[in-house]
This record gives structure tokens, C-alpha cells and sequence, in this order.
């Protein structure tokens, strides 16, 4: 029995000598063969990647500067447009869009409104008593947006004063008064046009929602600016306390040791 088995045994290692004498050869041409292939695509593959990681070097350089240059550019534009300014220009920008609004028409009767309804772009709805925002209570409101129009000219040369914002917020109550309550009815009044004309109806204009627009901002900005933007206060003795705890004392000599015991 074991005889058998160390014949058998015998048998398959000269079996697996042959095949590996036999393999042998196409191993190391195969190996040869892929070696030069290997070095062949090496040579061109190498110059590429060189490129490749070149180009990702220039490329992380070039975000790093363009980095660097906006961090600057919004360090610079921080330090010049503050919040303080920017609510003053708002405020020029309100009171100069209240005064403009009052030459837009803000009212008009349209005839027959319905009977247009389904052609928009073929023909306009005939218009009758067109206004401007000015003519329903003298032209009052033009004043008004140009002293808070300079006003915010004075907030942005002068600095900051507080009660000019409470200012500028009462004149932008009293344009949002005006507004509702002078322009809005006589706005929405078709007046003698129902007798003459059949289906007049009142419409608003985009100057009303223009000067409406601009009083409602007048009161924002005011109070914003009277309200001042909040200012984040870093404590810093918690800090400077904790740095001196971790700095390290230095050690007393022994003629100091020798007067402090003395």
C-alpha cells in the first residue's frame, strides 16, 4: 500500500517536472517580451504623465494666487463698503426712486377691458385718463425724495448720525400715507369715464407700484440705519488670560529664592 502510494507520487512529481521544463521557456519569452512592452509603453506614457502633473502644479498655482487676489479684493471692498455705507446709498437709491416714480403714469381707465382679454398681442386695451403719480397730490413726494435722497448723501460724506435714520423713516411713513391714501382711491376712481365710455374700468400703473416700492424702502432703510448693523464684540481677556497660563515662568534664581525668604 504505501509502496503504491510512493510510485503514484513519484509518477505525478516527473508528470510536473515535464510540465514546468516544458513551460518554462514560453515563461521567460513571455516575460521578455512583456518586459519590452512594459518600457516601450513606459517611454510614452512617461512624458505624458509629466504633462498631466505639470498642468495640475500650474493649475493649483494659479487657483492659490486667484485665491489670494479675491481674499484681497474682498479685505479691500470690507474695508470701503461698510454696512453704514452701503444703508446710505440705499437711502440715495430710495429717495431718488421716489422722486422719479412721480413722473410715471400711475393710473389709467381702460375701455372695455374684457373684450381684450384674449388678445394681448394683437391689439392694446384703449386707455383714457392716464396720470402721472405727481398729479394726484401736487407733486408733493418729489421734494420729499430729494431730501432723503440727500440725506443719504449726507450719511455717506458725514458718517453715521443716528437720528437721521428715525428722519428718513418718518418722511417714508408720510409718502406711504400719501400713497395709500390719496393716491390709491383717486388711482382706483374711473370718475365721469363710467358715463361715457361702457365697461371703463380703473387700473393701477407701474408708477404706483414704483413710488409704493420706494416709500416702503425709505422706511426700512431708515430704520436700519438708526438701528445700526450688529457688530460681533470678540472678547479678548479670556484669551490673553489663558495664553499667560500657558506660558512658561521662568525660574527664580537662588539669590531671589535668598530675598524672598529673607
Amino acid at each position: 500500500m504505501i509502496a503504491a502510494l510512493r510510485r503514484w507520487s513519484r509518477a505525478l512529481d516527473r508528470v510536473g517536472n515535464r510540465g514546468l521544463e516544458r513551460a518554462h521557456p514560453g515563461v521567460l519569452k513571455a516575460r521578455h517580451h512583456g518586459a519590452r512592452a512594459g518600457r516601450r509603453s513606459w517611454a510614452w506614457l512617461r512624458p505624458m504623465l509629466a504633462l498631466f502633473f505639470r498642468g495640475v502644479a500650474l493649475a493649483e498655482r494659479g487657483i492659490r494666487r486667484l485665491c489670494g487676489l479675491l481674499v484681497r479684493l474682498a479685505s479691500a471692498a470690507g474695508e470701503v463698503i461698510t454696512p453704514a455705507r452701503a444703508t446710505a446709498v440705499l437711502l440715495i437709491a430710495t429717495g431718488a426712486l421716489l422722486a422719479v416714480s412721480q413722473f410715471i403714469d400711475y393710473r389709467a381707465v381702460e375701455i372695455g377691458q374684457h373684450d381684450y382679454a384674449g388678445l394681448p398681442q394683437v391689439a392694446a386695451v384703449p386707455t383714457k385718463a392716464v396720470r402721472t403719480a405727481g398729479d394726484a397730490h401736487a407733486y408733493l413726494l418729489v421734494p420729499v425724495g430729494g431730501i432723503v435722497a440727500a440725506l443719504g448723501l449726507l450719511a455717506l460724506v458725514r458718517g453715521r448720525r443716528r437720528n437721521l435714520g428715525l428722519l428718513v423713516a418718518a418722511l417714508g411713513l408720510l409718502a406711504l400715507a400719501v400713497v395709500l391714501l390719496v393716491d390709491l382711491p383717486a388711482g382706483l376712481d374711473e370718475g365721469s369715464q363710467t358715463s361715457r365710455f361702457a365697461g371703463a374700468t380703473a387700473v393701477l400703473e407701474d408708477g404706483f407700484f414704483a413710488e409704493l416700492s420706494a416709500a416702503g424702502g425709505m422706511v426700512l432703510a431708515g430704520l436700519l440705519y438708526y438701528a445700526r448693523p450688529c457688530r460681533i464684540r470678540i472678547s479678548l481677556s479670556g484669551r490673553a488670560a489663558r495664553a499667560r497660563r500657558r506660558r512658561p515662568r521662568p525660574r527664580a534664581s537662588s539669590r531671589a529664592r535668598a530675598a524672598r525668604s529673607a
